[in-house]
């Protein structure tokens, strides 16, 4: 059973931290990945001159030429299908889907045959390659640009779904997923490419590289796979969110503080493999939750999520679970995307309704 666990705090204190970017974090770690490992190499559209439409591959096809990062025509579904021939035969390749919903020309090839192979192949055939998806709105984007998707990788078994929300994790998280013997569906937050942070970069490189090495690692704690973080200790209130919606649980619980209320905050980083116990260890501590996520509420991880604590939480819940989410709407237009997803002021709504008396 997964634990939480706290990062090391190696990028906040090494003397050669440096304000970084989420996507810069993103860059350095296909960068090192594929100086690390020959088999690793990038594709997809418009990711080798230009480097991405958010630049994230930025200067990969000029270090490493265009046999390791290139071009690829408009057909995701060919992007996917080669990535599974290439990781079949020995290389490990990591691709770009550039918007999340135009990875849904791609969804036979990844449901029908990257999540089954392994499976079917009686583990025989494994497939370490990552796809990444750039997805979620706060960009002003229209629709088929901001969708957050990531319900329908989840329910395919087979799959992992990683989704980081801070720079630090943006790095060892995709280090972790390119290092990971089966396909990785990793979940970029478009509005968070250009936060920073304070870190060293080459402080988590030999902190990732030398837990690598370590058959230990993982049962230390080290890994972000099914293992979520308190980002926020509190002792009322449990905040539970993922990717995007991270740092705007992190305000509403600023302002809760200010009402007297004590908001504990779970990234829970990974979706698959999902970390129960944090969850449960959450939810004993506080009694009350709510779940925060960009996508539709219905049929959604957050729902998934409301009825692990359901049945593995009843009695530790002093209130039912409340969720803030994106509305069942199509994505709608950059003028009104703001009332569609989670603000301070839904979320803190949400809190009001909470039961608060025994």
């Amino acid at each position: 059973m997964a634990t939480t666990t706290t990062m090391p705090a190696a990028a906040e204190t090494a003397t050669a931290a440096k304000p970084t970017t989420f996507a810069a974090a993103l860059n350095t770690a296909m960068s090192d990945a594929m100086e690390r490992e020959a088999s690793v190499c990038v594709f997809g559209e418009d990711v080798g001159t230009l480097g991405g439409v958010f630049r994230i591959t930025d200067g990969l096809t000029q270090r490493f030429g265009k046999g390791r990062c290139f071009d690829t025509p408009l057909a995701e579904s060919g992007i996917a299908g080669m990535a599974m021939g290439m990781a079949m035969n020995g290389m490990r390749p990591v691709i770009e889907m550039q918007f999340d919903a135009f990875a849904y020309p791609a969804l036979e090839q990844i449901f029908s045959h990257i999540a089954k192979t392994a499976n079917r192949s009686r583990g025989r055939v494994r497939l370490p390659m990552v796809i990444r998806i750039p997805y979620g709105g706060g960009v002003g984007g229209v629709e088929h640009h901001c969708d957050s998707s990531e319900a329908y990788y989840a329910h395919t078994p087979g799959l992992k779904i990683y989704t980081p929300a801070t720079v630090s994790d943006a790095y060892l998280m995709l280090r972790e997923a390119i290092d990971s013997p089966d396909p990785v569906v990793f979940f970029e937050p478009k509005k968070l490419y250009w936060t920073k942070e304070s870190v060293d970069l080459s402080a988590l490189r030999n902190q990732y590289e030398t837990a690598a090495e370590d058959p230990s690692a993982q049962a230390a704690g080290v890994g972000a796979e099914g293992r979520a973080v308190v980002v926020r200790e509190g002792s009322d209130v449990s905040f539970i969110s993922y990717g995007p919606s991270v740092s705007t649980a992190l305000k509403a619980a600023d302002a809760a503080a200010e009402d007297g209320i004590s908001a504990e905050v779970l990234d829970l980083r990974s979706i698959v493999p999902f970390d129960d116990a944090a969850l449960a260890a959450t939810v004993a501590k506080t009694g009350r939750a709510i779940v925060i996520s960009e996508a539709q509420g219905f049929v959604s991880v957050a729902a998934e999520i409301v009825a692990r604590i359901q049945e593995r939480s009843f009695h530790s819940l002093s209130s039912p679970v409340k969720r803030v989410t994106g509305f069942d709407i199509p994505y709608p237009s950059p003028k009104l995307e703001e009332h569609h997803l989670p603000s301070v002021d839904r979320i803190l709504d949400a809190l009001d309704e909470l039961q608060w008396e025994d």
